[in-house]
């Protein structure tokens, strides 16, 4: 069994009777088991005023306590006062909360055959051998994950639809409505991603969308949908993307084509999340005027308000891929007319794999500060979900899913030391020291992975394919379009408007900061200049040096930790892994350290200044 599937709900017994129907029949039923084990002196009453959906009102008379929402209301609100007990918090005499976003969503990235692309914490919960395959109390327990932290919405199967997931709006649908009435109870809706040209399996030779045959034909497969799951959120696309079809291929702008899907949903009240990750993976290496993070921009930004209401762009928090630092993708802050929903990557694809300790708070936190909470209106993560007996690969990628859906409930929920400390208390009770210790690890962990990586701002320095370990080259001949162009005396892109005028796609006050080499971030440094390695930092130091330095501190931050590690009381099978995971991210950072640092001494000829072993 899934030891870890009750990570921050611990006082819950595993699965719900499969009797309890609604959410408020699970709130009663949660609160019966918990407060006995958390509170016994506690009393609840629970209120429904459908009104209220999902927002919730906790009012407390000493240790009485009512809780008044909607029906996923009340179960956000149970699993909230159930959290703070647990946690030892004191509650207000009167809370009130409700989302900021109302399409709180996690995407599984799961194919049929039980893989899961950029999957690092097992096989799939859903599927295997070509077809679904689940455990039920398995996907109660996730459906309850996910309600605790607010979350609604749950894509099943990878936007890269493969061969034959498309049959989960055919002849799959009675087994997909059986997994929808699992989650149902958490007030946790499915989403399906399908395959664009899907109507040229029936006999149809376009998917051109404005095809009469074409519309013909999704407007009768959503009618069959929605009759088998009345409460489908939707259709999840990706199109014309990294050889996938779309409408580009038949002259059509992407409105065009996400409002043929769009006015076939929206009579069943379905939405259209549509993917904006559309760029030309066949560049030439040799074109330096084409600048890949550009794409999604030129792409959309020029269709501001021609997509229909019930339409969602979904893009990612930056322009390239999820890569270890990027700026706000400018994309998310050009288009007010348009619904937009920002993308995360919980899976760890380019930040360690689920191997590596990296806590992502600070990194929502931060573009969430420069976007602004207004410029969006809704929320999705890739997931880190797998069979493994920790299903987040890691026991401390938990605190990313429980981080995340904080943040997508309200991003005043999305303080990193809040988050960590809070799961950590849920997680492990442990004593004060040892949980300063932990939460100390957690909010440090991603500096620390970002220094004995690609420095300030270089991206795609990874293996390629894999996308662990160094190959500072690897990517750089490759017809992706990502490029740090490091000779023997520079390195980094001008992406001002000297250079590529990708900088120019932001608004002003963005533009000019990441323009000066005064107010630019040293974090984006590379990413916005190209600068000499004797150029000095506002530090007093070269970039050379500032490259060596961050690589030796990345890796003696990972010694260190794993010295503090050892010494924390986790529970057994948490600690034989945690340590067996740091040793590996040891000999990650060692790896990186001296590849990359050695890659920049061979071209520079620049020894480091403190005398530490560089190799040529």
């Amino acid at each position: 069994m899934h030891h870890h599937f009750r990570y921050w709900l611990p006082f819950l017994p595993e699965g719900v009777p499969a009797e309890l129907t609604t959410p408020a029949e699970v709130a009663r039923f949660e609160l019966a088991q918990a407060l006995p084990r958390i509170a016994p002196e506690v009393t609840v009453d629970i209120i429904l005023d459908e009104a209220m959906d999902e927002a919730f009102r906790i009012q407390r008379a000493d240790d009485a306590v009512i809780i008044t929402g909607g029906q996923r209301g009340v179960l956000y609100g149970a699993y909230r006062l159930m959290m703070n007990l647990a946690a030892g918090e004191k509650l207000p005499r009167s809370h009130f909360q409700q989302p900021r976003y109302a399409l709180r969503m996690v995407n599984n990235w799961d194919n049929a055959d039980g893989d899961i692309e950029r999957g690092y914490s097992g096989r799939s919960l859903m599927f295997e051998g070509g077809r679904f395959d689940y455990d039920p109390v398995c996907l109660c327990d996730l459906a309850r994950l996910m309600a605790s932290v607010g979350l609604n919405v749950l894509c099943i199967n990878n936007v890269n639809v493969r061969n034959p997931a498309h049959r989960l709006i055919e002849d799959w649908l009675p087994e997909l409505a059986e997994v929808a009435a699992i989650f149902r109870p958490f007030g946790v809706k499915l989403m399906v991603s399908i395959d664009y040209a899907q109507p040229m399996r029936h006999g149809i030779d376009t998917a051109d969308p404005l095809d009469e045959r074409v519309q013909t034909w999704w407007n009768e497969q959503c009618r069959v949908v929605y009759a088998a799951i009345p409460d489908l959120a939707g259709f999840l696309v990706k199109a014309d993307s990294e050889h996938r079809p779309g409408p580009f291929t038949y002259g059509r702008n992407h409105a065009e084509g996400a409002n043929m899907l769009a006015r076939a949903l929206q009579p069943h009240g379905g939405k259209l999340v549509w993917r904006c990750f559309v760029y030309n993976c066949q560049q030439d290496w040799r074109d330096q005027v084409t600048d890949r993070p550009m794409a999604a921009y030129q792409h959309y930004v020029y269709l501001d308000g021609q997509f229909d209401d019930n339409v969602i762009l979904q893009v990612k928090n930056g322009p390239f891929d999820f890569q270890v630092r990027e700026p706000v993708s400018p994309t998310l802050l050009a288009m007010p007319k348009t619904n937009l929903a920002i993308e995360w990557q919980l899976a760890q694809e380019y930040t360690g794999h689920q191997i590596d300790i990296y806590a992502m708070m600070g990194m929502w936190q931060e573009v969430m500060a420069d976007l602004g909470s207004d410029r969006i209106m809704a929320m999705a993560a890739v997931s880190n979900l797998g069979r493994d007996a920790c299903i987040f690969g890691h026991p401390f990628a938990a605190v990313n899913m429980f981080g995340y859906g904080l943040l997508s409930w309200h991003p005043e929920f999305a303080d990193p030391e809040g988050i960590a400390r809070l799961w950590a208390k849920l997680t492990y009770g442990l004593e004060q020291a040892d949980e300063d210790a932990l939460v100390q690890i957690l909010l440090e962990s991603r500096s620390a992975y970002e220094k004995y990586t690609a420095p300030l701002g270089v991206c795609w320095m990874v293996t390629p394919h894999t996308h662990y370990g160094p190959s500072p080259d690897g990517y750089e001949y490759q017809t992706w379009g990502t490029y740090h162009r490091a000779s023997r005396d520079a390195v980094g892109i001008d992406r001002t408007a000297s250079g590529t005028g990708y900088a120019e796609q932001y608004p002003s006050e963005l533009r000019n900061r990441y323009s000066s080499l005064e107010t630019c971030p040293d974090n984006l440094l590379l990413w916005f200049h190209r600068l000499r390695y004797d150029y000095v930092m506002r530090d007093g130091r070269t970039l050379i040096q500032r490259i060596y330095d961050d690589h030796f501190e990345g890796c003696e931050w990972v010694e260190a930790a794993e010295q503090k590690l050892a010494a924390l009381p986790l529970p057994e099978a948490d600690k034989a892994l945690v340590m067996e995971r740091i040793s590996r991210q040891k000999k990650n950072a060692r790896e990186w350290r001296d590849v990359i640092n050695s890659f920049f001494y061979r071209f520079s000829g620049v020894e480091d200044a403190k005398g530490r072993k560089l190799y040529l």
